[in-house]
């Protein structure tokens, strides 16, 4: 396994409309983050990937594009972006923009010219289909594919002047590029080539292996039962046929000579022979992808996000332990991550977000990610533990996020007679929402948390918990144990410390029938090994380390600033949520 800059970076994602409002107008902008390198700096973080920054009607929250090689005011300037990297570079950091360019927006100028006429250049620069009829004779979609963001709606869109459906996957304001068209790819290369130049260090790439459909566009399997009239076509353009040319004609044309980083957003793909063709070293096209089975451990296998099952421990182990060693052992690379603007926190989802237990669950999954291979990436507001809004929320009023909108609008459709099967989808809501992760970063008890100046309204709810839960006060906090942003920053140090270990070493999982505790050993050629035991249950347990092995001493804790106390050997005792790292003999 060979050495390489971005294998040992830490990656923190700003979502820039939520981080820092320096101009009053309630959204976060590039200024903002300017202001803020010292204390990611301070934290340990390596490179900044900022989601959207890009000129957009904010239909999807910057995630429709309707100008690539400008910045939407909203966020600031061109100009801004040059002082923002000229900053990190003061700093040794360096800047990773989003590439969305499986859609635009319905206004970028490709599309304005696209929709104008059925003869226009740039028709097939989108994937227009006739329509079918219905016994009236009125237009209906080309096949049944369902709306990733909204399951009850067309994955089309009808366009009356030119008697013809757009595909428009995600939202009818996001019609989807057609990548068969090679001036559409020399298009986004030059889009590529443009931030490269002026700085940035790599891609974050926005659901890049939707970009090849099958051009049969054949109907989906009615896999979301009989009553629903659109289904997700998923298995008709998740890794379509021609993705990884198109993938390699970027490696090529682009990133090769730039020598630049790259992430794939890549949902929908868990075969391991896939997935290792696109990063494994050498002949890969990226440099990493994110891989979600962690993410998706709680969706209802074959539905839509949207949905709630139990997981366990044992769920866990078998997904970490899976990509680890598939990795490590067939010279891939992963992604490291828990949190993005596209799931809910942490600390609610996977670990016990009471103001009790709150700080032991977010570091016990800072700990485990702390000491995994791979790239990590650190999600604005991970680092203070921040967690899901309350309940009381109103979906109606609060809940901002297109797909939460959707799909509330849906279950008061299905649902409104029905008091105990709407209470189960607001249950999903209030779990499985984007827009957990997307409210107002907390960085003090002022108003706004220090978000926005006070009689500034932000575009989002401020978390209720803000007076609790901030950075200020974690940065600072001289009490006994560390806080969780403390946690973290002592974390990345000492991954960085023995890096041969966490980010290069060999992974091998222990104790693989507890019910509560996921134990690991990770082995580098110069620091030895170490053992990693994690309590992910809200009881006492004591867990038994496996015949013959012996800790030489246990160097770190998330119940102590110290060393923690515990049995070298035999059995562990182990409090809810406590995870430790102890030097093995």
């Amino acid at each position: 396994m060979s050495d390489a800059w971005w294998k040992e970076a830490v990656i923190y994602q700003i979502y820039p409309s939520s981080f820092l409002d320096t101009n009053r107008d309630g959204w976060g902008d590039i200024r903002g983050i300017t202001s803020k390198l010292d204390y990611l700096s301070n934290l340990g973080i390596d490179i900044i990937w900022v989601s959207p920054m890009y000129k957009s009607p904010q239909a999807d929250m910057g995630y429709d594009i309707s100008d690539y090689k400008a910045i939407d005011p909203i966020y600031g300037t061109n100009e801004d972006i040059d002082t923002l990297v000229s900053e990190l570079k003061r700093r040794d950091m360096k800047l990773m923009m989003d590439l969305v360019v499986n859609h635009t927006s319905e206004e970028h100028a490709w599309f304005l010219e696209s929709r104008s006429s059925s003869s226009n250049p740039k028709r097939d620069w989108y994937i227009w289909r006739d329509p079918k009829r219905d016994a009236d004779g009125k237009p209906q979609p080309p096949n049944n594919w369902s709306q990733i963001l909204g399951s009850a709606n067309s994955a089309w869109t009808y366009d009356e002047k030119t008697d013809q459906y757009y595909l428009s996957l995600f939202t009818p304001e996001q019609p989807d590029l057609n990548w068969e068209n090679p001036h559409v790819r020399a298009a986004v290369h030059d889009v590529m080539r443009f931030w490269l130049d002026k700085g940035a260090c790599g891609y974050r790439m926005d659901v890049i292996n939707l970009i090849s459909k099958d051009q049969r566009f054949p109907d989906a399997s009615p896999s979301l039962g009989p009553d629903r009239k659109y289904h997700p076509g998923s298995k008709y353009y998740v890794n379509g046929p021609r993705m990884h040319e198109f993938l390699q004609e970027i490696k090529h044309e682009v990133l090769e000579k730039y020598g630049a980083v790259t992430v794939g957003e890549m949902p929908g793909v868990s075969d391991v022979d896939e997935i290792l063709r696109t990063v494994k070293s050498g002949t890969g096209e990226l440099s990493m992808i994110f891989i979600f089975d962690i993410v998706d451990i709680d969706n209802v296998p074959g539905k839509t996000r949207m949905t709630l099952q139990d997981w366990s421990v044992k769920d866990l182990r078998r997904i970490v332990s899976k990509w680890q060693k598939v990795m490590i052992e067939k010279d891939g690379w992963n992604s490291v991550f828990l949190e993005n603007h596209d799931n809910p926190r942490s600390v609610s989802r996977y670990t016990d977000d009471s103001d009790e237990y709150r700080t032991y669950g977010a570091t016990l999954l800072a700990l485990m990610q702390t000491t995994l291979n791979g790239t990590l990436y650190v999600y604005q507001g991970e680092e203070l533990g921040m967690r899901n809004f309350p309940k009381s929320w109103d979906p109606l009023k609060d809940y901002k996020d297109i797909e939460s909108i959707n799909f509330w609008k849906k279950s008061l459709d299905l649902y409104g007679d029905d008091p105990k099967e709407l209470a189960r989808q607001r249950k999903v809501l209030e779990k499985k929402a984007r827009d957990h992760a997307r409210t107002p970063m907390q960085w003090n008890t002022g108003p706004n948390a220090g978000f926005a100046d006070e009689g500034v309204e932000p575009w989002m709810r401020v978390n209720d918990d803000y007076r609790e839960v901030n950075a200020e006060k974690q940065v600072s906090d001289a009490s006994d144990g560390l806080s969780v942003w403390q946690f973290w920053q002592r974390g990345l140090a000492n991954r960085k410390m023995h890096k041969d270990v966490f980010t290069y070493g060999d992974f091998e999982d222990v104790g693989a029938d507890s019910e509560e505790v996921f134990a690991y050993v990770r082995t580098g050629k110069e620091s030895g090994k170490w053992l990693v035991v994690l309590n992910f249950s809200g009881k006492e347990v004591e867990w038994e380390m496996p015949k013959g092995m012996e800790v030489q001493g246990w160097m770190a804790g998330n119940y102590t600033k110290g060393k923690p106390d515990k049995s070298l050997k035999g059995s562990v005792a182990l409090h809810p949520w406590e995870g430790v790292l102890g030097k093995m003999i």
